[in-house]
């Protein structure tokens, strides 16, 4: 069975006045249909530039990058990425913002879809609200909501609750473990919280400094719910910090 995402031989580097600076550095890796992949690694290392030329916003240098077997260097329907900075649109209602990726669909049912994963992250009664009128955590449920409404087949998430406080972050996993209960998708994370990726993934990649390899591949074992605080759960973590030399 081919993967949905496949990354072969990728190369990605930025001019500077001395040259060319290399960020990546011959990445390979597969993605299986409904995987949950996370992708770790020291600060400044490349993963928010790899995780962009994935999800086919940044041309790679070398190498190619397919999304179920088709060419996958330029953005897709299939996926939608969630940016660190946000992505809804301050002027825009909640149910509008959920609304506005859906183009094709007739009036009433566009309503209906904003309202119904509006209702799905737990936002049901704050339709009408604007982004400026939520809270942190309700602003990132809105963020999901806008994500999940087109129904994309992957998510590509850069570390989409690094701002949160750790209580909300640690509700907003859960809130999006519930959802991917519900709505089984193929998700690629970006993430610097080691306990995060353990919580969420189904395998851990460790990205070395830069230019970036990928320098080790963790399987993470343990069925949801998962209890962080398990003995199994902690020596995994330690294995991943030993990786990033911590």
């Amino acid at each position: 069975m081919p993967a949905k995402i496949a990354v072969r031989d990728l190369k990605k580097g930025f001019p500077t006045d001395q040259g060319l600076l290399p960020v990546i550095d011959d990445v390979s890796f597969e993605v299986a249909e409904g995987e949950f992949v996370a992708i770790v690694g020291p600060s400044g290392c490349g993963k928010s530039t790899l995780l962009n030329v994935v999800a086919g916003f940044d041309p790679p240098d070398q190498g190619s990058v397919t999304v179920d077997g088709s060419s996958g260097n330029r953005p897709s329907s299939k996926g939608i990425l969630m940016p660190q900075q946000g992505s809804v649109f301050p002027w825009l209602t909640v149910q509008q913002n959920l609304m506005f990726g859906l183009n094709g669909h007739a009036p009433g049912h566009r309503e209906q879809l904003a309202d119904h994963y509006a209702a799905i992250v737990g936002l049901k009664g704050f339709e009408m609200s604007y982004p400026h009128e939520l809270s942190g955590g309700m602003l990132k449920r809105a963020e999901l909501a806008r994500a999940l409404v087109v129904k994309p087949e992957i998510l590509y998430m850069d570390e989409p609750f690094s701002a949160l406080d750790a209580l909300m972050s640690l509700r907003m996993r859960r809130e999006l473990l519930r959802i991917l209960d519900e709505e089984r998708h193929t998700v690629v994370l970006v993430t610097h919280d080691v306990e995060e990726a353990i919580h969420l993934a189904d395998r851990i990649l460790v990205l070395s400094a830069r230019p970036a390899r990928i320098q080790m591949s963790f399987e993470v074992p343990f069925a949801h719910p998962r209890k962080l605080s398990s003995p199994e759960a902690q020596r995994l973590k330690e294995a991943v910090l030993r990786e990033l030399g911590v």
